[in-house]
Protein backbone atom coordinates (compact mmCIF):
# COMPACT_ATOMS: atom_id res chain seq x y z
CA UNK A 1 0.00 0.00 0.00
CA UNK A 2 1.28 3.52 -1.03
CA UNK A 3 2.38 5.64 2.06
CA UNK A 4 0.71 8.97 2.31
CA UNK A 5 3.47 11.22 1.28
CA UNK A 6 3.57 9.11 -2.23
CA UNK A 7 0.18 10.63 -3.09
CA UNK A 8 0.98 14.24 -2.40
CA UNK A 9 0.57 16.85 -5.06
CA UNK A 10 1.87 20.35 -4.87
CA UNK A 11 -0.30 22.81 -3.69
CA UNK A 12 -3.44 20.19 -3.26
CA UNK A 13 -4.62 21.08 0.43
CA UNK A 14 -7.34 20.22 3.03
CA UNK A 15 -9.38 22.50 5.20
CA UNK A 16 -7.20 23.58 7.40
CA UNK A 17 -7.41 25.27 11.39
CA UNK A 18 -6.57 28.81 11.50
CA UNK A 19 -2.70 29.37 12.85
CA UNK A 20 -2.69 30.26 16.34
CA UNK A 21 -2.89 34.37 16.96
CA UNK A 22 0.74 33.60 19.22
CA UNK A 23 3.56 32.34 17.65
CA UNK A 24 5.94 29.80 18.51
CA UNK A 25 8.36 31.52 18.11
CA UNK A 26 7.84 33.94 21.08
CA UNK A 27 7.97 31.15 23.99
CA UNK A 28 10.33 28.67 22.63
CA UNK A 29 14.44 29.09 23.03
CA UNK A 30 15.66 29.64 19.22
CA UNK A 31 18.15 26.59 19.31
CA UNK A 32 14.62 24.34 19.15
CA UNK A 33 12.85 25.84 16.38
CA UNK A 34 13.11 24.86 12.85
CA UNK A 35 15.15 25.80 9.92
CA UNK A 36 12.39 25.55 7.60
CA UNK A 37 8.81 23.88 7.40
CA UNK A 38 8.11 20.04 8.08
CA UNK A 39 7.83 18.45 4.86
CA UNK A 40 4.18 17.22 5.44
CA UNK A 41 2.55 15.68 2.06
CA UNK A 42 0.14 17.38 0.29
CA UNK A 43 -3.00 16.31 0.10
CA UNK A 44 -7.01 16.81 0.79
CA UNK A 45 -9.16 15.59 3.38
CA UNK A 46 -10.54 13.04 1.04
CA UNK A 47 -7.30 11.51 0.11
CA UNK A 48 -6.42 11.58 3.82
CA UNK A 49 -9.41 9.75 5.22
CA UNK A 50 -9.68 7.10 2.57
CA UNK A 51 -6.13 6.69 3.01
CA UNK A 52 -6.07 6.33 6.70
CA UNK A 53 -9.59 4.06 6.04
CA UNK A 54 -7.86 1.46 4.12
CA UNK A 55 -5.26 1.45 6.02
CA UNK A 56 -7.34 0.26 9.03
CA UNK A 57 -8.54 -2.40 6.88
CA UNK A 58 -5.55 -4.18 6.94
CA UNK A 59 -5.23 -4.69 10.86
CA UNK A 60 -6.04 -7.78 12.92
CA UNK A 61 -7.54 -7.20 15.67
CA UNK A 62 -9.42 -9.37 18.27
CA UNK A 63 -12.33 -7.79 17.88
CA UNK A 64 -12.71 -8.67 14.04
CA UNK A 65 -10.80 -11.88 14.74
CA UNK A 66 -9.90 -15.14 16.21
CA UNK A 67 -6.21 -15.51 17.70
CA UNK A 68 -5.15 -18.82 18.88
CA UNK A 69 -1.66 -17.18 19.99
CA UNK A 70 -0.16 -19.71 22.33
CA UNK A 71 0.93 -18.11 25.44
CA UNK A 72 -0.30 -14.92 24.74
CA UNK A 73 -3.78 -14.79 25.61
CA UNK A 74 -5.41 -13.08 23.36
CA UNK A 75 -8.97 -12.77 24.74
CA UNK A 76 -11.67 -10.20 23.85
CA UNK A 77 -12.03 -7.57 26.05
CA UNK A 78 -15.53 -6.19 26.84
CA UNK A 79 -16.32 -2.62 26.04
CA UNK A 80 -18.11 -1.99 29.54
CA UNK A 81 -14.40 -2.23 31.39
CA UNK A 82 -13.37 0.74 28.38
CA UNK A 83 -16.53 3.32 29.30
CA UNK A 84 -15.94 2.77 33.45
CA UNK A 85 -11.69 3.92 33.15
CA UNK A 86 -13.31 6.75 31.16
CA UNK A 87 -15.85 8.42 33.51
CA UNK A 88 -14.54 11.73 34.26
CA UNK A 89 -14.26 11.24 37.81
CA UNK A 90 -10.98 8.53 37.45
CA UNK A 91 -9.89 10.71 33.96
CA UNK A 92 -9.97 14.37 35.50
CA UNK A 93 -7.85 13.85 38.54
CA UNK A 94 -4.33 14.90 37.82
CA UNK A 95 -1.53 12.17 39.55
CA UNK A 96 -0.11 15.08 41.26
CA UNK A 97 -2.68 16.30 43.85
CA UNK A 98 -1.93 15.83 47.62
CA UNK A 99 -2.16 12.54 48.58
CA UNK A 100 -1.46 13.17 52.02
CA UNK A 101 -4.28 11.56 54.66
CA UNK A 102 -5.54 15.66 54.54
CA UNK A 103 -5.30 16.29 51.10
CA UNK A 104 -7.14 13.58 49.34
CA UNK A 105 -10.85 15.29 49.20
CA UNK A 106 -10.32 15.09 45.02
CA UNK A 107 -8.64 11.45 45.06
CA UNK A 108 -10.65 9.52 47.25
CA UNK A 109 -12.18 7.59 44.86
CA UNK A 110 -9.18 7.02 42.89
CA UNK A 111 -7.55 5.77 45.97
CA UNK A 112 -10.40 2.95 47.48
CA UNK A 113 -10.80 2.11 43.30
CA UNK A 114 -7.06 0.77 43.31
CA UNK A 115 -7.01 -0.18 47.07
CA UNK A 116 -10.11 -2.98 46.54
CA UNK A 117 -8.53 -3.99 43.58
CA UNK A 118 -5.85 -4.77 45.58
CA UNK A 119 -7.81 -6.50 47.40
CA UNK A 120 -9.49 -8.71 45.47
CA UNK A 121 -5.99 -9.54 43.89
CA UNK A 122 -5.34 -11.12 47.23
CA UNK A 123 -8.40 -12.83 47.23
CA UNK A 124 -7.75 -14.05 44.17
CA UNK A 125 -4.62 -15.53 44.26
CA UNK A 126 -4.26 -16.32 48.42
CA UNK A 127 -1.34 -13.54 49.00
CA UNK A 128 -1.19 -10.90 51.59
CA UNK A 129 -0.60 -8.19 49.88
CA UNK A 130 -0.77 -6.57 46.07
CA UNK A 131 0.89 -3.42 44.49
CA UNK A 132 -0.76 -2.06 41.30
CA UNK A 133 2.62 0.11 40.43
CA UNK A 134 4.41 -2.10 38.24
CA UNK A 135 3.20 -0.95 34.42
CA UNK A 136 3.32 -4.69 32.45
CA UNK A 137 4.67 -8.57 32.80
CA UNK A 138 7.94 -7.75 32.04
CA UNK A 139 8.11 -4.73 34.94
CA UNK A 140 6.22 -7.22 37.57
CA UNK A 141 8.69 -10.35 36.72
CA UNK A 142 11.74 -7.37 37.24
CA UNK A 143 9.72 -6.50 40.28
CA UNK A 144 9.13 -9.71 41.88
CA UNK A 145 12.42 -10.47 41.73
CA UNK A 146 13.75 -7.28 42.97
CA UNK A 147 11.63 -8.15 46.02
CA UNK A 148 13.20 -11.50 46.58
CA UNK A 149 16.63 -10.07 46.36
CA UNK A 150 15.85 -7.85 48.94
CA UNK A 151 14.13 -10.51 51.27
CA UNK A 152 17.60 -12.20 50.95
CA UNK A 153 19.77 -8.99 51.36
CA UNK A 154 18.07 -7.74 54.83
CA UNK A 155 18.36 -11.74 56.22
CA UNK A 156 21.94 -11.63 55.24
CA UNK A 157 21.31 -14.32 53.17
CA UNK A 158 24.53 -14.50 50.52
CA UNK A 159 22.17 -16.21 47.52
CA UNK A 160 23.73 -15.45 44.06
CA UNK A 161 21.08 -18.01 41.79
CA UNK A 162 17.75 -18.34 40.36
CA UNK A 163 16.50 -21.17 38.78
CA UNK A 164 14.77 -21.10 35.93
CA UNK A 165 13.30 -24.73 34.45
CA UNK A 166 12.98 -24.84 30.82
CA UNK A 167 9.43 -24.99 30.30
CA UNK A 168 8.93 -21.35 31.90
CA UNK A 169 7.83 -18.60 30.64
CA UNK A 170 10.66 -17.06 27.98
CA UNK A 171 11.14 -13.79 29.94
CA UNK A 172 11.71 -15.59 33.34
CA UNK A 173 15.96 -15.80 32.68
CA UNK A 174 16.59 -11.95 32.02
CA UNK A 175 14.39 -10.43 34.63
CA UNK A 176 16.74 -12.38 37.02
CA UNK A 177 19.53 -11.25 35.23
CA UNK A 178 18.71 -7.94 35.64
CA UNK A 179 17.93 -8.37 39.54
CA UNK A 180 21.27 -9.68 39.49
CA UNK A 181 21.39 -13.19 39.92
CA UNK A 182 22.95 -16.12 37.85
CA UNK A 183 20.49 -18.21 35.81
CA UNK A 184 20.15 -21.74 36.12
CA UNK A 185 18.53 -23.91 33.93
CA UNK A 186 16.73 -27.17 34.37
CA UNK A 187 15.41 -29.81 31.94
CA UNK A 188 11.80 -30.84 32.53
CA UNK A 189 10.32 -34.49 32.37
CA UNK A 190 7.46 -35.85 30.66
CA UNK A 191 6.89 -31.89 29.85
CA UNK A 192 6.90 -30.59 33.91
CA UNK A 193 9.54 -29.79 36.25
CA UNK A 194 11.51 -33.14 37.27
CA UNK A 195 11.97 -33.12 41.42
CA UNK A 196 14.87 -34.89 41.19
CA UNK A 197 16.63 -32.12 38.49
CA UNK A 198 15.83 -29.80 40.96
CA UNK A 199 17.04 -30.80 43.72
CA UNK A 200 20.79 -31.74 42.07
CA UNK A 201 20.24 -28.19 41.39
CA UNK A 202 19.54 -26.75 44.50
CA UNK A 203 21.91 -25.33 47.14
CA UNK A 204 22.47 -22.74 49.78
CA UNK A 205 23.01 -20.44 46.72
CA UNK A 206 19.67 -20.84 45.18
CA UNK A 207 17.75 -17.56 46.12
CA UNK A 208 14.65 -18.86 44.42
CA UNK A 209 12.92 -21.00 41.53
CA UNK A 210 10.48 -19.02 39.21
CA UNK A 211 7.75 -21.10 37.63
CA UNK A 212 5.11 -20.80 35.15
CA UNK A 213 2.22 -23.01 36.36
CA UNK A 214 0.54 -24.40 33.80
CA UNK A 215 3.79 -24.25 32.28
CA UNK A 216 4.40 -23.05 28.67
CA UNK A 217 3.38 -26.52 27.32
CA UNK A 218 -0.05 -26.47 28.84
CA UNK A 219 0.50 -28.95 31.71
CA UNK A 220 0.29 -28.25 35.10
CA UNK A 221 3.47 -28.81 37.81
CA UNK A 222 1.72 -31.91 39.82
CA UNK A 223 4.75 -31.84 42.22
CA UNK A 224 4.64 -28.69 43.73
CA UNK A 225 3.94 -30.15 47.32
CA UNK A 226 7.75 -31.57 46.64
CA UNK A 227 9.14 -28.71 45.64
CA UNK A 228 7.99 -26.22 47.97
CA UNK A 229 9.19 -28.37 50.57
CA UNK A 230 12.90 -28.95 49.08
CA UNK A 231 13.24 -24.62 48.73
CA UNK A 232 12.13 -24.17 52.27
CA UNK A 233 15.01 -26.67 53.18
CA UNK A 234 17.33 -23.89 52.05
CA UNK A 235 15.15 -20.83 52.34
CA UNK A 236 14.34 -20.50 48.75
CA UNK A 237 11.36 -18.50 47.51
CA UNK A 238 8.50 -19.75 44.62
CA UNK A 239 8.17 -17.22 42.06
CA UNK A 240 4.62 -17.87 40.11
CA UNK A 241 4.95 -16.12 37.06
CA UNK A 242 1.63 -15.26 36.47
CA UNK A 243 1.54 -15.46 32.32
CA UNK A 244 -0.85 -18.87 32.66
CA UNK A 245 -2.90 -17.77 35.83
CA UNK A 246 -5.87 -17.62 33.79
CA UNK A 247 -6.00 -21.50 33.53
CA UNK A 248 -6.17 -22.09 37.37
CA UNK A 249 -8.32 -18.64 38.49
CA UNK A 250 -10.91 -19.54 40.65
CA UNK A 251 -9.89 -23.08 40.60
CA UNK A 252 -6.42 -22.43 42.90
CA UNK A 253 -5.19 -20.18 45.04
CA UNK A 254 -1.32 -19.98 44.75
CA UNK A 255 -0.50 -18.72 47.69
CA UNK A 256 -2.21 -21.08 49.59
CA UNK A 257 0.13 -24.02 47.60
CA UNK A 258 3.35 -21.98 49.00
CA UNK A 259 4.22 -19.46 45.86
CA UNK A 260 5.77 -16.55 47.67
CA UNK A 261 5.36 -14.00 45.05
CA UNK A 262 3.36 -13.58 41.97
CA UNK A 263 2.92 -11.51 38.88
CA UNK A 264 -0.49 -10.89 36.98
CA UNK A 265 -0.57 -10.28 33.49
CA UNK A 266 -4.10 -8.55 33.44
CA UNK A 267 -4.42 -8.82 29.64
CA UNK A 268 -4.06 -12.20 29.76
CA UNK A 269 -6.32 -12.86 32.81
CA UNK A 270 -8.53 -9.95 33.35
CA UNK A 271 -9.23 -8.71 29.71
CA UNK A 272 -7.44 -5.44 29.77
CA UNK A 273 -6.24 -4.79 26.25
CA UNK A 274 -2.80 -6.09 24.89
CA UNK A 275 -0.65 -5.08 22.43
CA UNK A 276 0.51 -2.08 20.50
CA UNK A 277 3.31 -1.29 23.20
CA UNK A 278 1.71 -0.19 25.78
CA UNK A 279 -0.19 0.71 28.25
CA UNK A 280 0.20 -2.75 30.01
CA UNK A 281 -0.05 -3.53 34.06
CA UNK A 282 1.57 -6.31 35.99
CA UNK A 283 0.46 -5.99 39.64
CA UNK A 284 2.41 -8.38 42.21
CA UNK A 285 1.35 -9.98 45.19
CA UNK A 286 3.40 -11.22 48.16
CA UNK A 287 3.07 -13.34 51.69
CA UNK A 288 3.53 -11.60 54.50
CA UNK A 289 7.13 -12.07 55.02
CA UNK A 290 7.72 -9.87 51.49
CA UNK A 291 5.16 -7.38 52.31
CA UNK A 292 7.82 -4.77 53.64
CA UNK A 293 9.92 -5.06 50.37
CA UNK A 294 7.33 -3.82 48.09
CA UNK A 295 7.22 -0.66 45.59
CA UNK A 296 6.36 2.62 47.91
CA UNK A 297 3.53 4.59 47.87
CA UNK A 298 0.70 2.27 48.20
CA UNK A 299 -2.94 3.03 48.88
CA UNK A 300 -4.15 2.81 52.21
CA UNK A 301 -7.57 2.80 54.53
CA UNK A 302 -7.28 5.05 57.48
CA UNK A 303 -8.97 4.17 60.83
CA UNK A 304 -11.63 6.60 59.93
CA UNK A 305 -12.59 4.83 56.46
CA UNK A 306 -10.66 7.64 54.12
CA UNK A 307 -7.58 6.03 51.90
CA UNK A 308 -4.35 7.22 51.65
CA UNK A 309 -0.88 6.37 49.89
CA UNK A 310 1.43 4.92 52.47
CA UNK A 311 4.83 5.75 52.26
CA UNK A 312 6.19 4.59 55.41
CA UNK A 313 7.81 1.75 54.31
CA UNK A 314 11.77 1.73 55.00
CA UNK A 315 12.52 -1.61 53.85
CA UNK A 316 10.51 -0.98 50.34
CA UNK A 317 12.76 -1.43 46.60
CA UNK A 318 11.41 2.19 45.83
CA UNK A 319 9.25 2.89 43.20
CA UNK A 320 8.98 1.11 39.86
CA UNK A 321 7.14 3.69 37.98
CA UNK A 322 5.82 6.97 38.44
CA UNK A 323 2.63 7.99 40.71
CA UNK A 324 0.63 4.48 40.58
CA UNK A 325 1.49 2.71 37.33
CA UNK A 326 -1.11 2.20 34.81
CA UNK A 327 -4.13 3.79 36.58
CA UNK A 328 -6.67 2.94 33.91
CA UNK A 329 -5.34 -0.43 33.18
CA UNK A 330 -5.73 -1.72 36.33
CA UNK A 331 -9.84 0.30 36.49
CA UNK A 332 -10.63 -2.12 33.79
CA UNK A 333 -8.96 -5.24 35.45
CA UNK A 334 -11.47 -4.51 38.37
CA UNK A 335 -14.24 -3.36 36.94
CA UNK A 336 -13.89 -6.81 35.13
CA UNK A 337 -13.27 -8.41 38.26
CA UNK A 338 -16.88 -6.56 40.01
CA UNK A 339 -18.72 -7.57 37.33
CA UNK A 340 -17.92 -11.56 37.13
CA UNK A 341 -17.59 -12.01 40.54
CA UNK A 342 -15.96 -15.01 41.73
CA UNK A 343 -18.52 -17.51 39.75
CA UNK A 344 -17.93 -15.37 36.54
CA UNK A 345 -14.44 -15.86 36.97
CA UNK A 346 -14.52 -19.58 37.33
CA UNK A 347 -16.19 -20.26 34.48
CA UNK A 348 -13.74 -17.95 32.59
CA UNK A 349 -11.25 -20.42 33.56
CA UNK A 350 -13.14 -23.67 32.98
CA UNK A 351 -14.11 -22.53 29.71
CA UNK A 352 -10.37 -21.83 28.25
CA UNK A 353 -9.24 -25.12 29.27
CA UNK A 354 -12.43 -26.44 27.51
CA UNK A 355 -12.11 -24.73 24.91
CA UNK A 356 -8.07 -25.95 24.78
CA UNK A 357 -8.81 -29.43 25.00
CA UNK A 358 -11.25 -29.47 22.33
CA UNK A 359 -8.72 -28.05 19.87
CA UNK A 360 -6.73 -30.58 21.24
CA UNK A 361 -8.73 -33.75 20.58
CA UNK A 362 -9.34 -32.41 16.96
CA UNK A 363 -6.21 -32.05 16.17
CA UNK A 364 -4.88 -35.44 17.80
CA UNK A 365 -5.10 -37.56 14.70
CA UNK A 366 -3.85 -35.12 12.17
CA UNK A 367 -0.64 -33.48 14.45
CA UNK A 368 2.18 -35.02 16.49
CA UNK A 369 1.00 -33.43 20.35
CA UNK A 370 4.53 -34.32 22.34
CA UNK A 371 2.47 -34.43 25.82
CA UNK A 372 -1.31 -35.71 24.82
CA UNK A 373 -3.36 -35.26 27.75
CA UNK A 374 -5.62 -33.35 29.67
CA UNK A 375 -4.08 -30.12 28.87
CA UNK A 376 -4.97 -26.35 30.97
CA UNK A 377 -5.63 -23.28 29.17
CA UNK A 378 -3.57 -24.02 25.91
CA UNK A 379 -1.83 -26.96 24.69
CA UNK A 380 1.44 -27.67 22.10
CA UNK A 381 1.52 -29.37 18.58
CA UNK A 382 4.21 -30.25 16.53
CA UNK A 383 4.60 -30.20 12.88
CA UNK A 384 7.53 -32.73 13.17
CA UNK A 385 6.32 -35.21 11.54
CA UNK A 386 4.51 -32.85 8.28
CA UNK A 387 8.52 -31.81 8.15
CA UNK A 388 10.01 -35.35 8.03
CA UNK A 389 7.50 -36.64 5.45
CA UNK A 390 6.67 -33.45 3.37
CA UNK A 391 8.60 -31.35 3.30
CA UNK A 392 6.27 -28.61 5.48
CA UNK A 393 7.40 -26.71 8.53
CA UNK A 394 5.49 -25.13 11.36
CA UNK A 395 6.01 -21.67 9.34
CA UNK A 396 5.19 -23.42 6.21
CA UNK A 397 1.39 -24.33 8.13
CA UNK A 398 1.92 -20.65 9.71
CA UNK A 399 1.98 -19.21 6.67
CA UNK A 400 -0.95 -21.11 4.98
CA UNK A 401 -3.04 -20.08 7.69
CA UNK A 402 -2.62 -16.66 6.73
CA UNK A 403 -3.87 -17.08 3.30
CA UNK A 404 -6.97 -18.72 4.42
CA UNK A 405 -7.40 -15.06 6.63
CA UNK A 406 -7.16 -16.50 9.98
CA UNK A 407 -4.08 -15.47 12.33
CA UNK A 408 -1.51 -18.28 13.11
CA UNK A 409 -0.63 -19.39 16.48
CA UNK A 410 2.29 -18.87 18.50
CA UNK A 411 5.09 -20.99 16.03
CA UNK A 412 8.46 -22.26 17.54
CA UNK A 413 8.07 -21.38 21.21
CA UNK A 414 8.31 -23.07 23.18
CA UNK A 415 11.82 -24.51 21.99
CA UNK A 416 12.34 -27.30 23.95
CA UNK A 417 9.22 -28.57 21.12
CA UNK A 418 10.65 -29.64 17.68
CA UNK A 419 8.60 -27.59 15.02
CA UNK A 420 6.37 -26.32 17.82
CA UNK A 421 3.17 -24.85 17.37
CA UNK A 422 1.30 -23.77 20.12
CA UNK A 423 -2.43 -22.82 20.33
CA UNK A 424 -4.61 -21.06 22.86
CA UNK A 425 -8.56 -20.43 21.88
CA UNK A 426 -9.05 -18.46 25.27
CA UNK A 427 -12.62 -18.39 26.74
CA UNK A 428 -14.29 -16.04 24.69
CA UNK A 429 -14.10 -18.40 21.18
CA UNK A 430 -17.35 -19.91 20.47
CA UNK A 431 -17.58 -23.55 19.13
CA UNK A 432 -18.12 -22.45 15.73
CA UNK A 433 -15.36 -20.01 15.30
CA UNK A 434 -13.23 -22.74 16.68
CA UNK A 435 -14.68 -24.95 14.26
CA UNK A 436 -13.93 -22.97 11.41
CA UNK A 437 -10.83 -22.14 12.11
CA UNK A 438 -9.99 -26.25 12.46
CA UNK A 439 -11.48 -27.38 9.69
CA UNK A 440 -9.08 -24.66 7.46
CA UNK A 441 -5.94 -26.08 9.53
CA UNK A 442 -7.13 -29.61 9.09
CA UNK A 443 -7.49 -29.10 5.40
CA UNK A 444 -4.27 -27.31 5.16
CA UNK A 445 -2.55 -30.56 6.86
CA UNK A 446 -4.28 -32.79 4.44
CA UNK A 447 -2.95 -30.69 1.30
CA UNK A 448 0.73 -31.03 3.33
CA UNK A 449 0.43 -34.54 2.27
CA UNK A 450 -0.86 -34.12 -1.13
CA UNK A 451 0.28 -30.96 -2.48
CA UNK A 452 2.91 -29.67 -0.54
CA UNK A 453 4.24 -27.39 -2.58
CA UNK A 454 1.51 -25.24 -2.45
CA UNK A 455 2.18 -25.04 1.33
CA UNK A 456 5.69 -23.76 0.44
CA UNK A 457 4.14 -21.05 -1.62
CA UNK A 458 1.94 -19.69 0.98
CA UNK A 459 0.81 -16.74 1.47
CA UNK A 460 -0.61 -15.42 -2.34
CA UNK A 461 -3.24 -13.17 -0.92
CA UNK A 462 -2.01 -11.09 1.86
CA UNK A 463 -0.34 -7.77 1.13
CA UNK A 464 3.09 -8.98 1.16
CA UNK A 465 4.30 -12.38 0.89
CA UNK A 466 7.42 -13.72 2.82
CA UNK A 467 9.95 -11.47 4.11
CA UNK A 468 13.23 -11.99 5.35
CA UNK A 469 12.31 -11.07 8.65
CA UNK A 470 16.16 -10.96 10.02
CA UNK A 471 16.83 -8.48 7.10
CA UNK A 472 13.36 -6.51 7.82
CA UNK A 473 14.34 -5.99 11.31
CA UNK A 474 17.69 -4.81 10.73
CA UNK A 475 17.50 -2.55 7.32
CA UNK A 476 13.61 -1.36 7.12
CA UNK A 477 12.33 0.33 4.43
CA UNK A 478 9.80 3.01 5.58
CA UNK A 479 8.75 4.33 2.40
CA UNK A 480 7.71 3.04 -0.81
CA UNK A 481 9.92 4.95 -3.41
CA UNK A 482 12.51 1.88 -3.60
Amino acid sequence: MKTIFSQSVQGRTACLPPMPEERAERFLPKELMRAKRPALPEVSELDVVRHFTKLSTLNYGVDTNFYPLGSCTMKYNPKFTEYVAALPGFTSPHPALPQLPKGTQYTQGCLEAMYEAEKMLCELTGMDAFTSQPMAGANGELTGALIIAAYHKDKGNKKTKIICPDAAHGTNPASAVLAGYEVVNIESKDGIVDPEALEAALDEDVAGVMMTCPNTLGLFESHLPQIVKKLRKVDALLYYDGANFNAIMGKMRIGDVGFDVVHLNVHKTLATPHGGGGPGAGPVGVCARLEPYLPNHRPAKAADGSFYLDTDNPKSIGHISPFYGSFSVMLKAFAYMLRLGGEGLTQATERAVLNANYMRKRLENHMHIPYNRICMHEFVASACNQQSECGVRALDIAKALLEKGHHAPTIYFPLIVKECMMFEPTETESKETLDIFLDDLIEILESAKTDPQSLLEAPRNTPVRRLDETKAAREMVLTDDV
